[in-house]
């Protein structure tokens, strides 16, 4: 039984509504396991046998089957989240000021040529790196306000994602780790 994530892109944020408790049902009859949600905006960790790249396509399926939302899927192990955690090059310098930091998990692999090839509309003091699976971001002046935001690397890169705040990032890590 592995320890999974699921971050579902553009629920409760976007005009697309669902409620956590009738998910966390929903994918509990679908044979997950363990089945926690955090918070309202689409976090889901559970359990599984299934192998993790038949899991999204399940779960999608699922939503749309019960809610009729058609809702993008991206799941994760758990050491794949922490992977991402411990290995985010931005966090050290950050002196434990973990606000203006974020972490946009992409749904389809991205080279690190392809993102070097970007010209990054980067204010003053905002960093973005490429890490495996996700673009982790350091945006001192808040993520409201960079340009460094979900919908410039999804049309830059040609990829759907979909954005963390860190402080949900470690809760998750964490929420896995404690299953």
């Amino acid at each position: 039984m592995t320890t999974y994530l699921a971050l579902l892109r553009g629920v409760n944020v976007s005009g697309t509504s669902l409620r956590m408790a009738e998910l966390k049902k929903s994918l509990s009859d679908l044979g997950l396991e363990n089945v926690q949600t955090y918070l309202q905006s689409g976090n889901v960790i559970f359990k599984s046998k299934t192998a993790q790249a038949k899991l999204a396509g399940q779960i999608e399926a699922r939503i749309k089957k019960d809610f009729g939302l058609g809702i993008s899927v991206l799941v994760l192990s758990a050491k794949e989240i922490d992977a991402i955690v411990t290995k985010n090059p931005l966090w050290p310098e950050s002196g434990g000021e973990g606000s203006h930091f974020h972490a946009t998990f992409l749904f389809d692999p991205v080279t690190k040529k392809t993102f070097d090839a970007l010209t990054l509309p980067a204010a003053d003091g905002e960093k973005a790196v490429l890490a495996k699976g996700a673009v982790l971001l350091h945006c001192p002046h808040g993520y409201g306000r960079t340009k460094l935001n979900n919908t410039y690397f999804e049309k830059s890169l040609g990829v759907k994602a979909t954005t963390r705040n860190w402080k949900s990032v470690l809760a998750l890590r964490e929420l896995c780790q404690g299953q």
